[in-house]
């Protein structure tokens, strides 16, 4: 068993997962998959398990009822690596907006450098996303921007995707109490991750707009974000972001 896993949510990813899995297979470090599907009816859960009698212990499904939200699929990712002993765990996309390549330079930066959460991030160098439409890549710049202004969090890609986690952080930062689902949720987790006094870095990755199957983005969830942020911030002001120390 590998000490690190890469978390993939799907809905509806039959035209990438295949192709995800065999990705991030043939990386040298010997990552295993971990893919939460939400009752995808393309059969998206099938080609998982095809991959599953491929690849033997290194691929693992787990399959809900339903569309149940982007951070409840990684809240129970992130318990099933705990009970299985991962050291190290990752969040990525099924659709290659994010580099399987870049796996390795994310994990390095938590097991060789020393940082809790690593962040590959769109903006750090610049603007790093292709294919978007310009509307988009203004709307997701500047809610990194509003974000760092509302909660003082010093990072450039707040609302990124493509994260590795430590396993302290996961076990300390109250999984049971993240609040949010979309957008929101990746904002939470750096933003208690950060004020648990964890070590968050980024490093630049390049973003590529899917090519293959349909974008899960929209309204509701880019406005949990901005109510979201505000929210957060007042909880970290009356003390009631964080668990209570035993």
């Amino acid at each position: 068993m590998s000490d690190a896993l890469v978390i993939i949510p799907t809905y509806n990813e039959i035209e990438n997962i295949s192709n995800i899995i065999d990705a991030v297979m043939a990386l040298p470090e010997g990552f295993d998959v971990l893919v939460i599907d939400d009752g995808s009816p393309d059969g998206t859960a099938d080609a998982v398990r095809n991959k599953i009698e491929q690849y033997s212990d290194r691929v693992h499904l787990e399959c809900r009822a339903g569309k149940l939200g982007l951070g409840t699929a990684y809240i129970h990712g992130f318990r099933w690596a705990l009970n299985h002993g991962y050291d190290y765990v990752i969040e990525m996309d099924a659709d290659f907006s994010h580099n399987p390549a870049d796996l390795p330079r994310l994990y390095a930066e938590c097991r060789d450098r020393g940082a809790d959460v690593c962040v590959g991030s769109r903006y750090i160098s610049g603007v790093n996303v292709v294919n978007w439409p310009m509307g988009r890549v203004l709307m997701s710049y500047f809610a990194s921007a509003y974000v760092r202004f509302v909660t003082r969090m010093p990072l450039r890609d707040a609302t990124a995707g493509f994260v590795c986690y430590r396993r302290r952080v996961l076990e300390n930062i109250g999984l049971d109490s993240i609040q949010f689902k979309g957008y929101a949720f990746q904002i939470e987790m750096k933003f208690k991750s950060w004020r648990s006094k964890y070590k968050v870095v980024e490093i630049p990755i390049v973003f590529v707009n899917r090519q293959l199957g349909t974008s899960k983005m929209n309204s509701s969830i880019f406005g949990e974000a901005v109510f979201g942020v505000m929210k957060l911030r007042l909880q970290s002001l009356t003390g009631k972001l964080l668990p209570k120390k035993e």
